[in-house]
């Protein structure tokens, strides 16, 4: 009470006590701890998955060269469509075009490479692919010479 007998009115400051102030700032420091531990698992899986599809690629690359060495190896000169299109799919290929010349033999093939891809709910198998552009010449011994060159797009069909 005041000196003139009314009821003064006192502002009080309240200090949350430290077992009000840890009931709130565990959740928060558990959701910020599981967040970065998740975040530190994506990035490692994503360069997993990058490095094995990396390795997939290559070994398209290792399939194509395997390619063109059984072409070269073919009996008879330039193989026709259909010894062409086995000698494809036996290295995990596809045939995309054949154009033969005089001279000359060229096809475009696409390689499949399967690998892993692993996610927060598993593991598929993925494929991945490219395409390589193998050109059979004549040598100077009559026999046939190959060149591999891999292609940007896969557009041809």
């Amino acid at each position: 009470m005041s000196n003139n007998g009314t009821v003064a009115q006192q502002s009080r400051v309240t200090v949350p006590s430290p077992g009000c102030l840890a009931a709130v700032m565990v959740p928060i420091v558990a959701v910020l701890i599981a967040a970065s531990v998740l975040m530190v698992m994506h990035y490692r899986q994503e360069r997993a998955n990058e490095r094995n599809m990396a390795e997939a690629l290559e070994r398209t690359a290792d399939l194509a060269h395997s390619y063109a060495r059984d072409m070269v190896v073919a009996p008879n000169g330039f193989p026709g469509q259909e010894v062409v299109r086995g000698i494809a799919e036996r290295h995990d290929g596809r045939l995309l075009s054949y154009a033969r010349s005089e001279d000359s033999l060229t096809t475009t093939v696409r390689f499949f490479g399967e690998y892993e891809d692993t996610n927060m709910f598993g593991v598929s198998h993925s494929r991945a692919y490219h395409c390589y552009s193998i050109v059979l010449r004549k040598g100077a011994e009559g026999a046939p010479q190959a060149k591999t060159s891999p292609l940007e797009e896969c557009n041809v069909i």
